[in-house]
C-alpha cells in the first residue's frame, strides 16, 4: 500500500495564502470528486483513497493507493496532488511547493497521528482539531473517497490522540483562541459590563468564543448569522439577540467587540462599513477578532486609528503563553505516537503483503468452486438414477477430496529436487493439511 499527506499550515504558510485553500465541510464532497479524478488519470484504473481536513490553521489532503506503488509512481501521484491543489489555490504547482509539506508512508502516519494529539497546533495540545478530523473522516465517507487503508489511518489517529491525552498532561493549562480573546479585550477596556459584543457566524469557533465573552457579562450581546435558525439557537442559550447578516453596514457602530468566524469566501466586513461605524462612534475604540479563514474582516482595517484588529495568527503568541508548562508532556506523547507508528507500519506491510497473493486466493477459490459445480452435478445425475443417498455422498466426498489432494500427492510422488527440497515439500504438505504435524520421518 502506497499512503501519502501533502498539505500546508500555520507553520509553512501565511493566512492569506491558507486562505486560498479552506474548504468549508460541505464544499469537501465535491473537492474530493474532482481530486480523485485527477489522480486517476495518473493511476490508472484502482481509484486512489483520498481525504481532506481543512481548518483555520491547515489544510492537508491524506492518500492511499489501494496497491503497493515503486517510489517513481508514488513520487508521480504526490506530484499530481500537488498539482491540484495549487489549481484549486489559483496557483502554480511551483509557487505552492515552496509553503507545502509531503510525508510519504510512516512519516505520513506519523503526522497524521501529531496532528490529532494536538501537537502539531496553534495552540500546543488542543482538542478541537480531534472534532475537525472526524468531520473530515465523515465528508470523506460520504463523498464514498475513503477505503479500507484511509478509515484504518484515521482510526488509530483517534485511538493514538485519545492516549495521549488520557495518558499524559498535554492538554493541561491549554489557552485557546477564545480564551486569548477575551484577554486581549480586557487590557483594551476596563469594564465588560458597559461593552457590547457581536458575534458573526454560528459554527463551533463563534460557540466557544461567545461562551468566553458571556462569562463577562458584557452589557449585550447579538448574534449575526446567515441561517437565522442557527443564530437563533445559540443566542436562546446566551440569552442574546439576532441580527440580520444584511444589517450588518448600519449598525456595526453599534458594538464595542466583535468576533467573526464564517465560511464566506469573500470578506463580511469591509474597510468603508468599519470607517462609517468609526465617525458614527465618534473614534470610540472598536475590538475586531477574525478567526476565519479565509479572512472575514478585510485587511485593511488594521490601518485604522482605534481599531484593534486580531487574526487567528495574531493571536498565536498569546496562546503561547501555557506552553512551557505542557512541553515536559511532549516527550512522552511522541513516544505513544512512536508505538502507534510502527502498529500501523506492521499493519500496513501486512496489507501489501496480502494484496499481492489475493490474485492467487482468487484462482484457488475459483477452483475450488469449479469442482464444487463439478461433483454436485455428478452427484444429482446419481440420484436422478436411483442410486442410494449413502452411496452418492460417498462418491461426492470422496471425489471432492481426491481433486483437492491430487496436487500435493503428485509433488510427493514425484520427489522433485534433493533430499532437502523434498524435505521442504514434506514439510509445506504437513502445513496445508495435517495442521503443522511434523510428517512421518523417511527410513
Amino acid at each position: 500500500m502506497a499512503v501519502w499527506t501533502l498539505g500546508i499550515n500555520h507553520h509553512t504558510a501565511p493566512l492569506d495564502l491558507r486562505g486560498r485553500f479552506a474548504y468549508a465541510l460541505e464544499h469537501i464532497g465535491p473537492a474530493l470528486h474532482g481530486l480523485r479524478q485527477s489522480l486517476l488519470q495518473g493511476h490508472g484504473p484502482q481509484p486512489v483513497e483520498s481525504a481532506i481536513l481543512s481548518t483555520c490553521n491547515r489544510t492537508e489532503i491524506y492518500c492511499a493507493a489501494p496497491s503497493a506503488l515503486p517510489q517513481p509512481q508514488r513520487l508521480a501521484l504526490q506530484q499530481a496532488t500537488l498539482d491540484w491543489l495549487a489549481r484549486s489555490g489559483g496557483l502554480t504547482a511551483q509557487d505552492l511547493a515552496q509553503y507545502a509539506y509531503t510525508h510519504d508512508q510512516d512519516l505520513a502516519a506519523r503526522h497524521a497521528f501529531r496532528v490529532a494529539s494536538g501537537l502539531d497546533s496553534m495552540v500546543l495540545g488542543e482538542a478541537q482539531i480531534l472534532g475537525q478530523m472526524k468531520n473530515a473522516v465523515r465528508a470523506a465517507e460520504q463523498a464514498g473517497a475513503l477505503g479500507s487503508t484511509l478509515h484504518q489511518l484515521f482510526q488509530r489517529s483517534f485511538a493514538v490522540a485519545k492516549e495521549v491525552r488520557s495518558s499524559t498532561a498535554i492538554g493541561a493549562h491549554s489557552i485557546s483562541m477564545a480564551a486569548a480573546a477575551v484577554r486581549l479585550a480586557g487590557q483594551l477596556f476596563e469594564d465588560f459590563a458597559r461593552l457590547k459584543v457581536l458575534f458573526i457566524g454560528a459554527g463551533e469557533m463563534i460557540e466557544l468564543a461567545s461562551t468566553h465573552f458571556a462569562a463577562q457579562r458584557p452589557q449585550g450581546i447579538v448574534i449575526a448569522n446567515r441561517t437565522l435558525e442557527r443564530g437563533e439557537k445559540l443566542a436562546a442559550r446566551l440569552g442574546a439577540q439576532t441580527l440580520r447578516i444584511g444589517e450588518l453596514p448600519e449598525r456595526l457602530h453599534e458594538f464595542d467587540i466583535i468576533v467573526s468566524c464564517t465560511a464566506s469566501s469573500v470578506p463580511i466586513i469591509g474597510l468603508g462599513a468599519v470607517e462609517r461605524a468609526l465617525k458614527r462612534r465618534r473614534n470610540s475604540p472598536m475590538f475586531m477578532v477574525d478567526l476565519a479563514v479565509p479572512r472575514d474582516i478585510e485587511p485593511e482595517v488594521q490601518a485604522q486609528d482605534n481599531v484593534y484588529l486580531y487574526t487567528v495568527d495574531d493571536l498565536a503568541s498569546v496562546v503561547q503563553s501555557g506552553r512551557a508548562q505542557r512541553e515536559a508532556a511532549v516527550a512522552q506523547a511522541e513516544a505513544i505516537i512512536d508505538s502507534g507508528v510502527q502498529h500501523f507500519a506492521r499493519w500496513l506491510e501486512m496489507r501489501s503483503s496480502q494484496s499481492a497473493v489475493v490474485p492467487l486466493i482468487q484462482q484457488l477459490q475459483q477452483q475450488a468452486q469449479s469442482w464444487n459445480a463439478q461433483e454436485v452435478a455428478r452427484a444429482r445425475k446419481m440420484l436422478a438414477r436411483g442410486e442410494d443417498l449413502d452411496a452418492v455422498l460417498q462418491a461426492l466426498a470422496h471425489n471432492l477430496s481426491k481433486k483437492m489432494l491430487h496436487g500435493a500427492v503428485s509433488e510427493l510422488r514425484n520427489g522433485h529436487g534433493d533430499a532437502d527440497e523434498r524435505q521442504q515439500t514434506a514439510h509445506m504438505v504437513s502445513r496445508l493439511f495435517l495442521r503443522g504435524e511434523a510428517p512421518p520421518r523417511q527410513h
